[in-house]
């Protein structure tokens, strides 16, 4: 009889197995610079709703959503709430704008209203955020891996880099696209049957809410500031989200970039009340862990073969949520750097070398700094309430394109960046939220900027958005 880790890892190193196999299996699509960052064609809804699914359930926000469950109980599901909103928003107010725009990066889209400083100021803040994220979903792989194999935390999160970057490299944006369609299945029936287990263990949901204090069960309970950063957040990060945008542009039609949309807000909020029920249900069967352990001590107490289901799930989520933020990185690298400073002649091959390399650094360096982290879902939150930012800006060039000017809109994303940080390392005093700050600064400098701004050609936007 094969020990309960034994199990445990086999079933791991087949699911690996077969997400290096599609990798390797659409290699073809990956063999220039426009193929690895796209895809080579368009995708189903069904396939670009895994992508975002997938990584905006990602093992941050389970293990992060559970470890606020076990502190603040069910409220912390706002958390998802709030991605579920954004996703919704997204399909009723700009996918068709970003579709017609014919553009597939974020920072190419300001440049059109607000010139070539702002599109280089919005690639480094996307690049930089979207690595934070990164950041919280290595650290919480590892918490994942290192409890249910029982290797040290530093030695499961490096064993988690290794795989996404090998797979992100050789298979590029088609890899991500077909692994996170699997990753999401198997995530969501994961989440189910730790809950199932979870409840059971604790004697049923009369059971555990006779046993646990009222606040537990309080759908406020992290209270109203919290939830309106967190809205603040969810809502701007989906806005602005570089591998979002690459998704919605790479389906077959409008029609169809708006159903992906839909089908990811439906799926959230089921995902975020099972996901801060089981930190509630490990509140009460393990008082004495640490929060960060909450999903993860649930798994390590699961019969060895659901187990497994949970761990690559949560592996899946953690393996598209990583390669989604690389090839993104990787791909505004490529196009508002690379190409614009560094590549001098008509030939493919270097611009292919070079995302490549990048895909590979830039994995590397949130998976060093994800050997410190502790508060996973806190690290995640502020990577996406810098997007907050750019999804002002966005929404400005989209709906009020004279509004400011391109000199208010670089002051905004500078200012946003430092108060944004600021407060955060600061520990939020007063209990205001830093992502006030990301969504504050743009409208002020703007504002100003605006009233300001002499009456003359040269401070009127470069090019108006336009529906």
């Amino acid at each position: 009889m094969l020990s309960r880790v034994a199990v445990i890892i086999c079933v791991t190193a087949v699911y690996v197995l077969i997400v290096a196999f599609i990798g390797y299996s659409v290699r073809r699509h990956a063999s220039s610079s426009s193929g690895f960052t796209t895809g080579g064609k368009p995708f189903s809804p069904i396939l670009i709703s895994a992508l975002m699914l997938s990584e905006f359930i990602g093992s941050s926000v389970s293990i992060g959503t559970a470890q606020k469950g076990f502190e603040e109980g069910i409220s912390a599901a706002w958390n998802l709430v709030a991605l579920s909103m954004g996703f919704l928003l997204l399909g009723l107010l700009l996918v068709g704008r970003y579709r017609r725009t014919g553009l597939n990066t974020i920072s190419a889209i300001l440049e059109r209203t607000y010139g070539r400083g702002v599109r280089y100021a919005a690639s480094a803040l996307t690049i930089f955020s979207l690595n934070v994220v990164a950041v919280a979903l290595y650290a919480s792989g590892g918490a994942v891996l290192g409890a249910v194999l029982h290797v040290g935390h530093g030695t499961a999160t490096i064993i988690v880099g290794i795989v996404v970057i090998f797979f992100v490299t050789v298979g590029g944006f088609r890899s991500v696209v077909y692994t996170n369609t699997l990753n999401a299945v198997i995530k969501y029936v994961g989440i189910v049957l730790a809950l199932a287990f979870a409840l059971a263990e604790s004697g049923g949901y009369s059971h555990l809410r006779a046993s646990l204090p009222g606040r537990m069960f309080d759908m406020s309970g992290v209270g109203v500031p919290q939830i309106v950063a967190w809205m603040i957040a969810g809502i701007g990060s989906i806005f602005a989200t570089q591998y979002v945008i690459q998704g919605v542009v790479t389906t077959p039609d409008e029609r169809g970039a708006r159903r992906a949309c839909y089908y990811v807000s439906g799926m959230m909020i089921p995902f975020g009340i099972i996901v801060a029920m089981i930190g509630i249900c490990s509140a009460l069967l393990y008082p004495g862990i640490s929060s960060i352990d909450a999903f993860p001590t649930v798994i390590a107490h699961m019969p060895p073969f659901t187990a497994s289901i949970v761990v690559i799930g949560l592996a899946g989520a953690l393996f598209g949520g990583i390669s989604a933020s690389t090839i993104a990185s990787g791909t505004l690298l490529l196009r508002d750097f690379y190409e614009p400073f560094f590549k001098h002649d008509a030939s493919d091959d270097g611009s292919l070398r070079f995302i490549r390399v990048a895909t590979v650094v830039i994995g590397l360096i949130p998976l060093v700094l994800a050997l410190f982290a502790s508060k996973i879902l806190l690290i995640a939150f502020l990577g996406k309430s810098l997007r907050a930012t750019l999804a002002v800006l966005i929404l400005l060039s989209f709906y009020a394109p004279r509004f400011g000017t391109p000199r208010g809109a670089l002051v905004g994303i500078v200012l946003s960046v430092i108060a944004t940080i600021s407060w955060f390392l600061a520990g939020n005093p007063f209990g205001v939220d830093s992502s006030y700050f990301a969504l504050g600064m743009p409208i002020v400098a703007m504002a100003v900027s605006h009233l300001l701004r002499p009456r003359s050609p040269e401070t009127q936007p470069v090019h108006a958005g336009r529906p």
